[in-house]
């Protein structure tokens, strides 16, 4: 949530990858920003009238901290009940996960899940994924040697 408008935006533009040090381990990753992502950026940028030092998504109490991670679960929770899902299925970190396990799922390529999340080590993706034996067996199987 500790984005800062340029660590996405180059003069008027928003880049379509871009990098940031995680917290927790102090590594870079570098993520995609889509297109729709980028118009929706785009547009969030003017409406709040931001500038390139300014917090992407600033705290609603302090605009010169970012949004809390607490205050995005609140948002994300807000969603979920506004579209009639169950709050237990859907939280901020499974939002982190669905992308990660479609790409597992449609490439089987867990180095390049880990990544994309910035692991250090693969048995954390797998983990993080919940590969079990019988898929990667099931991997396997579809490679013919």
């Amino acid at each position: 949530m500790a984005l800062k408008v340029s660590d996405l935006q180059t003069g008027d533009e928003i880049r379509p990858r871009a990098k940031v040090i995680q917290s927790k381990t102090g590594k870079p990753v570098q993520f995609e920003v889509m297109p729709s992502t980028r118009e929706a950026v785009t547009n969030w940028i003017k409406f709040k009238e931001l500038t390139p030092y300014d917090w992407l998504f600033p705290s609603r109490k302090d605009k010169d901290l970012p949004t809390t991670t607490r205050q995005y679960l609140r948002i994300v929770q807000k969603w979920v009940a506004s579209i009639d899902l169950p709050k237990s299925s859907y939280a901020t970190h499974s939002l982190r996960r669905t992308k990660a396990t479609l790409i597992y799922r449609k490439t089987g390529n867990l180095r390049a899940v880990q990544l994309l999340l910035g692991h250090e080590k693969i048995d954390s993706t797998v983990r993080y994924l919940g590969v079990e034996v019988e898929d990667a067996l099931a991997l396997a199987e579809n490679i013919d040697l």
